[in-house]
Order: C-alpha cells, then structure tokens, then sequence
C-alpha cells in the first residue's frame, strides 16, 4: 500500500517525466529501491528524501512537504530578503545590478513582483509607471498595454508565455504563471508567429517604445545556483543591453537621473 510519502514521490517522478530506472540512476539507488518506496515496503531516511528531492529538482518548499510526509522535519527556510541573515545575499544583488550601470537590471520574484533595480532600472520602471513590490504580470497583462510599448510585441508575447510556462513546470504547475501565459497567448493568438520562414537572430530583440523612438535591446537572466533558501531560490536577475548606440544613449539618461 502507497504512503503519503511515495504518492508523492510517483507524482514528481511523473511530473519531470521519469522512469523508476531513470531516477534510480539519477539518485544512485536501485530501481527496485525506488518502486519499494513509491509503493509502501520501505521508508525513506531523511538523506533518501533529500537526495530524490534534488534529482526530481523538486522546488525547496515542497522538499519540505516530502520530508513531513516521511516523518521528518522541514529542511528548508523562507527567510525575508531584508533579514540579518541574508546581508551577503543583499550585498551581492546588489554588486550585481549596481556593477550593471548604466544598464537596466531588475530583481524579481518567483511571480515577477519587482523586488530591486538599479538606477536606469528605476528610471525604465517609471516610464512604464511601476514602482518597487509592483507586478511586472499585472502589468503585461494591461489590455494594449504590451502593443503600446513594444513594437514586436507579438514575438516578445509568445517569448514570456512560454518563459512562464516553463517557470510553472519547474515548480510543478503555479496558476499565477499559467494565467499570464495564458492571459499573454490569448492576447497575440491570432496574428501567428512573425518568425515562421526567416533565420531566428542570436537573441530575442525587444524593440522598446520610448518618446516616439524604438531602442532595440536584450537581456540575460540570473539565478542564485547554490539557493537552499526557498525564496532565495525564485529569485531573478534581469540585466537588460543595448542593441544600438542610441538605446545605450537612453540607459545613461535614465541612469543619471
């Protein structure tokens, strides 16, 4: 008979789409060790439930919910981001965006609420009227608001919704992302895929409305690699470049202010 444990051990393994061999290979275990588990004639110790929980690249709080499962206690902490004991943490963001300068660099959270940006961060955020704990969903989701502001909205829209999607899947399924890839799909579903017969480029342009002018840029994001802190761990790192001269003209403006 399946426990609570291996119910959800059978869940995860189908949600990353593995075989019982699969994960045993994974985690070093047998195959026939796994099956035991998922089915009820062996129990877990606290080392097994982490070590399947990294393989399955469970997301840190429902680790938690594992190991409760197993019979142990939580593992993993959700510590605010102004706390004493994430100082090196905020030093380091902000190394990061502020080293970013005079380029936009923002600091989201697992549903794109803006945590942080540097300077021309915070003069780009203006131009689109949001300010620090606004939601960067809420925002794309604005009936014509994406039109407005970006010329190739359709190819940014698909982008995100399938960034979000992804997102979702790494966690298990989240609502808050499926509805804004859903919400941004619904929004460029019928005018097809602006790439379809041509050469993809190196990276998606997003082609920014500012003053009656079109600035050309891209961005890269980072991530904390080594997190063992559940929200730590959805933190974001979007770091925005310019893709013409005059895109780099308007960063430094935006940085001055």
């Amino acid at each position: 008979m399946a426990t609570e444990f291996g119910g959800q051990l059978k869940t995860w393994r189908g949600k990353r789409r593995m075989s019982q061999l699969q994960l045993a290979l994974a985690a070093d275990v047998s195959a026939r060790h796994i099956a035991f588990l998922e089915t009820g004639p062996a129990k877990p110790s606290q080392r097994m439930v982490l070590l399947l929980g990294e393989a399955l690249e469970v997301p840190r709080a429902e680790r938690n919910l594992m190991l409760d499962a197993a019979g142990f206690r939580a593992a993993y902490a959700s510590r605010p981001l102004e706390g004493a004991a994430m100082e090196p943490v905020r030093k380091a963001i902000a190394h990061m965006i502020e080293g970013h300068s005079p380029y936009p660099a923002f600091v989201f959270d697992r549903h794109w609420r803006v945590l942080d940006a540097n300077g021309s961060g915070r003069g780009m955020l203006a131009g689109f009227g949001l300010d620090m704990g606004d939601s960067f969903l809420d925002f794309l989701l604005l009936p014509g608001r994406g039109v407005e502001l970006v010329e190739n909205w359709v190819q940014v829209a698909q982008h995100l919704a399938a960034r979000f999607r992804l997102e979702s899947a790494h966690l298990g399924g989240d609502l808050v992302l499926e509805r804004a890839a859903q919400g941004l799909i619904g929004q460029v579903a019928e005018d097809g895929d602006p790439n379809r017969g041509g050469d993809l480029p190196p990276v998606l342009t997003v082609r920014f409305r500012f003053g009656g002018q079109v600035y050309p840029m891209f961005s890269t994001m980072t991530q904390f690699g080594t997190a063992e802190d559940i929200a730590l761990a959805d933190i974001k790192i979007e770091m925005f470049f310019p893709m013409d001269e005059a895109c780099e003209a308007l960063f430094r403006q935006m940085a001055g202010r």
